[in-house]
């Protein structure tokens, strides 16, 4: 691409308002400014579906591996210049040579996907009881997993030889599943730098690989927050939107925001950014979609009220407004070898403990995935899978399209102390007995974390008139015994009750009211 076809799309994306360009784009509603971008609504898909699958793959993968197994795998590519040390070992076990000799670079030919079904991932994401798709794009490295004309270092001309972006939107359209797409190259001019800068230089291997391969240059660069860059950062994901007509935009937290705030480069950068993604939601109004996008970051990226909320592994202590939780499988997003080796999944009750805990938050719960390199997904991920869609078949009622009720859960012994949002990344404290509340219209379901074997008192119910009309297990037709009094309800099995994961009871009601200054249940 010539110097002066990128200068004219900066000028297009960061100078001038690219939106009113466009004469049939001119009535849109949306523009590049965070008050405008904060009115984007949430899409009934979204709010409803409550459960979607979050995958990082690339080039990485072939590698499967952080120093000591810890962390994320995906940051070898990083990790592996600025302590090329703690990889001198495996790298020469597993590749025969280390930087410079062999790079990351060097992963991409056998990044091969040779058995790859995307039929058989998305019918297992359906079988899962997900409700949409969100794979990487574009990692920090700088691989496409689309067909870009932008790029030579795109899987349909190294590595795969194809489209593995386009044939997973068709496989998982074709189960009936919406389809985002994860963009990370946001972080790309540091990730191959010794610092996060916004004019940084690369790493002394990094520069003899480019001395000995040049083209590995459009790889591993460039190394700053340039005109350049940021037009190209633009045009890539236009490119992406216009090919697949993605439901979701996720992107990555973005550092320089902090790190360079103030620096011309960055203010430009931020402005390209809110241009992009309201350009993304108004060519979605042409489409006849309602997509979404989220605002992710230690600190979050922009305006707390615009886009969905996210940080890693995301947890919070109460209510909190629309949020999404991207939480990993095991410990990291990539592949990482030892995960498999020793099963260090999150257990299936885990895992269903944590969609239930999420949802009843007023979240949705982004569960990732790491498959090999050679496109097959771990048999552990795929049990667990499988397992939380058996147990969404039958429970699926209280998470699909249900509301946070008055308060998220209890456990026995006192009411939860909402300790307000905050967000953070703590272990979710289950106690001897654990449960969570969401709603629907004249419903409130208790979602019980462990069997239901001594009768327990719900103190959360204790502002409700005696409106109850009725207590059922889902999946069950055993009686369940109950009462509602001024200290709340009380729960008691008459006799040993079906139990896998959670159990989930609903209560219904007639016409009742909650307490004083609640509401209804609508």
């Amino acid at each position: 691409m010539t110097t002066t076809r990128k200068a004219l799309l900066f000028v297009l994306f960061i100078l001038t308002p690219w939106l009113a360009c466009n004469t049939a784009m001119a009535q849109v509603p949306y523009e590049s400014n965070w008050d405008s971008l904060a009115t984007a609504p949430v899409p009934q898909w979204w709010d409803d579906g409550k459960f979607g699958i979050f995958i990082h793959w690339g080039p990485y993968s072939v590698a499967g591996y952080r120093y000591q197994n810890k962390g994320y795998a995906e940051a070898i590519t990083k990790d592996l210049y600025k302590r090329p040390e703690l990889y001198t070992a495996f790298m020469t076990e597993k590749f025969g040579a280390a930087p410079p000799d062999f790079g990351y670079k060097d992963m991409v030919p056998l990044f091969k996907a040779e058995n790859w079904d995307p039929a058989a991932w998305a019918r297992l994401f359906r079988q899962a009881g997900a409700k949409y798709v969100i794979p990487t794009g574009e990692h920090h490295d700088g691989f496409v997993l689309w067909d870009s004309s932008l790029t030579i270092w795109t899987a349909t001309r190294k590595g795969p030889m194809r489209d593995l972006i386009g044939d997973l939107a068709m496989a998982v359209r074709d189960e009936g599943l919406k389809f985002g797409i994860s963009y990370h190259r946001e972080r790309h001019p540091g990730r191959f730098a010794p610092e996060d800068i916004v004019h940084g230089r690369p790493h002394d291997l990094i520069a003899e690989e480019i001395r000995r391969v040049p083209e590995a240059a459009s790889l591993y660069g460039p190394f700053e927050y340039s005109d350049e860059f940021i037009a190209n950062y633009v045009e890539r994901w236009k490119e992406a939107e216009q090919k697949y007509q993605p439901d979701f935009m996720w992107l990555d937290d973005i550092p320089i925001f902090r790190i360079g705030a103030g620096d011309p480069q960055v203010i430009k950068f931020e402005q390209a950014i809110r241009t992009m993604i309201a350009d993304y939601l108004n060519t979605a109004t042409q489409w006849g979609k309602t997509v979404y996008f989220n605002n992710k970051g230690k600190v979050l990226n922009w305006p707390d009220d615009v886009g969905v909320l996210e940080a890693d592994n995301m947890k919070i202590n109460a209510i909190g407004p629309r949020w999404q939780n991207p939480a990993t499988l095991g410990t990291s997003y990539a592949y990482m070898a030892a995960e498999e080796e020793g099963d260090l999944y999150k257990t299936p009750t885990e895992l269903v403990h944590l969609l239930c805990d999420v949802v009843s938050k007023n979240g949705n719960l982004l569960l990732n995935i790491g498959p090999r390199a050679d496109g097959t997904i771990p048999q552990g991920m795929q049990d667990r899978l499988l397992a939380m869609g058996e147990w969404l078949s039958v429970n699926g009622e209280a998470i699909y399209e249900s509301k946070p009720w008055i308060t998220y859960g209890e456990h026995e012994g006192g009411l939860i102390e909402q300790e307000g949002v905050k967000y953070n990344r703590h272990s979710m404290r289950v106690h001897e007995s654990e449960f969570r509340f969401t709603r629907k219209p004249g419903a409130v379901y208790i979602i019980a974390f462990q069997p239901l074997d001594t009768p327990v008192l719900l103190e959360s119910f204790s502002g409700l008139d005696n409106s109850i009309s009725n207590i059922t297990l889902l999946g069950s037709v055993a009686p369940i015994d109950w009462s509602l009094g001024r200290d709340g309800l009380r729960l008691e099995a008459t006799g040993r009750l079906p139990f896998k994961h959670a159990a989930v009871f609903k209560v219904t009601f007639g016409q009742m009211a909650l307490k004083t200054g609640v509401g209804e249940i609508k």
